[in-house]
C-alpha cells in the first residue's frame, strides 16, 4: 500500500508556494484562527521545530517586537526573521540554557512526533512520552495566563494527557485541523490561560 505520507497534496503545494518547508503551517495557521493563539509581540518556544514551519509562520504573527525560540536536534531548513533565534539542542531539557532565553513564555508550541516504528502501540506510548515531556516545558517555562499546543497520537492515553493540560491550563480545547491526512491518528490538545 502506497504511502500516504509520500504523496504531494494541495497543502503541500500551497506550502511550497507560501515559502514554509513543511504543509504543517496550515495546522497551527487553523489553531491560530480558531483559539486566536498568536499576537502581535508574544514571546513564543517552538518545541521541536524542525523543518521550520511553526517558526516562520509565528515569528510573522508576533512580528519585529515579539521573540521567538526554536529548538530542535536538527538544524532549521529555513530562514527566520532577525527577532526570532534558532538553535539545535535538545527542546525537552529543562537544564538547557538555551530554552530560558525569552522565558517566560506566551506561547509554547509542540508538533513533534516520535521516529515511528510501525507499532502502533509503540508509537503511541512514544508520542505520549513526548507530549509529557513538552507540556512539562510549557509548565515551567510559560508565563501565567500563556497557551500551550502540543501534538499527540490518539490512543487510550488520550483522556491522561487530557488530564494533565487540565492540571495547568483553564481551558482545554482538542482539535484535528483540516490540514490533517485523514489518515493520521494525530491530534492537538491545546491549553488556555495558564494557570499561575
Amino acid at each position: 500500500m502506497a504511502n500516504p505520507y509520500q504523496r504531494a497534496d494541495r497543502y503541500t503545494h500551497e506550502a511550497r508556494e507560501r515559502g514554509y518547508p513543511a504543509r504543517s503551517v496550515f495546522k497551527l495557521e487553523e489553531i491560530d484562527r480558531k483559539v486566536r493563539l498568536l499576537r502581535n509581540g508574544q514571546r513564543v518556544l517552538d518545541l521541536g521545530a524542525s523543518p521550520g514551519s511553526w517558526s516562520l509562520y509565528a515569528a510573522q504573527r508576533v512580528g519585529p517586537s515579539g521573540r521567538l525560540l526554536a529548538i530542535d536536534l536538527k538544524e532549521l531548513t529555513v530562514a527566520l526573521p532577525a527577532h526570532a533565534t534558532a538553535r539545535i539542542g535538545d527542546a525537552l531539557s529543562l537544564t538547557n540554557d538555551d530554552l530560558a532565553l525569552h522565558a517566560p513564555y506566551d506561547v509554547v508550541l509542540s508538533d513533534m512526533a516520535p521516529n515511528t516504528t510501525g507499532s502502533k502501540a509503540t508509537d503511541q506510548a512514544r508520542s505520549h512520552e513526548l507530549f509529557l515531556r513538552a507540556l512539562g516545558v510549557a509548565e515551567a517555562l510559560g508565563a501565567p495566563g500563556s497557551a500551550f499546543v502540543g501534538k499527540l497520537f490518539r490512543s487510550g492515553d488520550f483522556e491522561e494527557a487530557r488530564t494533565a493540560v487540565r492540571e495547568v491550563y483553564a481551558d482545554v480545547k482538542v482539535m484535528k485541523p483540516p490540514a490533517t491526512r485523514s489518515s493520521s491518528v494525530e491530534e492537538f490538545l491545546i491549553g488556555t490561560r495558564k494557570r499561575t
